[in-house]
């Protein structure tokens, strides 16, 4: 698994543990996860990940800090590519 990858999955990991990430974010970070972890080809993985995160950094119940994480989860994946 490319290294970028899996930094990325850990720090989803991290953000899914917070207690103050809201319900829907969390499962759409559990979504993310497994497209990381399941998709085949990560070229593949990593556009689809990077779609997901865009749409729940957009979320507006999130904290700023929370979605400055998120964006920072998008820029590791982005040099995975």
């Amino acid at each position: 698994m490319n290294p970028f990858i899996k930094q990325a999955i850990d720090e989803l990991n991290e953000l899914n543990g917070d207690p103050t990430v809201p319900k829907n974010v969390k499962n759409k970070i559990k979504e993310i996860i497994e497209t990381l972890k399941e998709e085949k080809d990560e070229s593949v993985a990593v556009h689809k990940a990077l779609n997901e995160l865009e749409e729940a950094s957009s979320d507006l119940n999130i904290e700023a800090y929370t979605r400055t994480q998120l964006w920072d989860v998008a820029s590791i994946l982005e040099k995975a590519v």
